[in-house]
């Protein structure tokens, strides 16, 4: 009974999967609460766009302890504490991405529980000395090949980020290189941005290392969370943001964030192929799209 029960399960799984007809996307991220950055697209795709994203987390995130204060009454536990931090904050930080995971409508998690040993700028000590770098491009690989995605999204690899997150985006770009031609999802770096912001970032690659080369040096395209909509348009994507935010509550300066950032800002890669870029062109227009109809009361 048992074995039908699964089988009857997994039937409906990949039923639901097959009516999905909208983008596939990857997320690549370093730590179980980067996915905020694009927490508004990733909401469209799913619940919008009848698409699909699935997210793979590199480290455990045992190294955020330090930002715990006010979720140790929460949890019970002394999370500030280094050894129990350590102790516990990979279990617990899983189980609020997965939360977090839910609201957006995240498909597939996978955790690769790669040490988060400290916060720092130099890539490469998570490149050369705590991850293991050739397990997690052969995992990365295996999860593209399985999956095939239209886009992988990634945090933009500026200088001043975390070691981390530079990492990251530089393992998911190997291993998109790695594909051949024809298998190659379309790489896009992410950053955030305010309408009143009075200068632009700009970004051309990080030093030393090629695969990071953006098409250009501004960003390509942008999705405006601030949109309005629904009764007197008073909703916008922000609210979804914020939802998904205050899921990550053993990170405190996260909560921080909510309702920051008016825009999602996404950077084409120059390793992409240039026709690629009318694929983006028409994601992005579709992201524009409001679904939902205007009621009078």
């Amino acid at each position: 009974m048992k074995n039908i029960l699964l089988l009857l399960l997994l039937a409906v799984c990949f039923q639901a999967q097959a009516q999905r007809t909208g983008p596939k996307v990857l997320v690549v991220t370093a730590h179980p609460d980067d996915e905020t950055g694009m927490a508004a697209t990733i909401y469209k795709i799913t619940h919008e766009l009848n698409g699909t994203v699935d997210q793979c987390v590199i480290t455990n995130g045992e190294g955020g302890y330090k930002y715990s204060t006010l979720a140790e009454s929460y949890y019970n536990l002394e999370l500030t504490d280094e050894k129990i931090g350590r102790e516990n904050l990979p279990r617990i930080r899983k189980q609020e991405l997965l939360n977090a995971g839910k609201i957006i409508g995240i498909n597939n998690i996978f955790f690769l529980d790669q040490k988060d040993a400290h916060y720092g700028l130099d890539e490469h000590e998570p490149l050369d000395t705590t991850w293991n770098v050739p397990w997690v491009t052969s995992r990365l690989k295996e999860i593209m090949t399985t999956t095939k995605y239209d886009f992988v999204f990634c945090l933009l690899p500026v200088p001043e980020t975390h070691a981390h997150h530079k990492a990251a985006t530089m393992l998911a770009l190997q291993t998109v290189q790695s594909l051949p031609q024809s298998q190659r999802p379309v790489v896009l770096g992410v950053s955030g941005s305010n309408a009143k912001d009075t200068t632009s970032i700009q970004f051309e690659q990080l030093k030393n290392y090629t695969e990071t080369k953006n098409d250009g040096k501004t960003v390509s395209y942008q999705f405006d969370k601030t949109v309005a909509f629904g009764y007197k348009n008073k909703l916008n994507y922000k609210i979804i943001v914020n939802w998904e935010i205050a899921e990550h509550k053993s990170q405190g300066t996260m909560q921080l964030a909510m309702n920051g950032g008016d825009f999602e800002n996404y950077w084409f890669f120059a390793i992409n192929a240039p026709e690629a870029k009318e694929k983006c062109k028409s994601f992005f227009e579709s992201l524009k799209k409001i679904p939902y109809k205007i009621k009078e009361y």
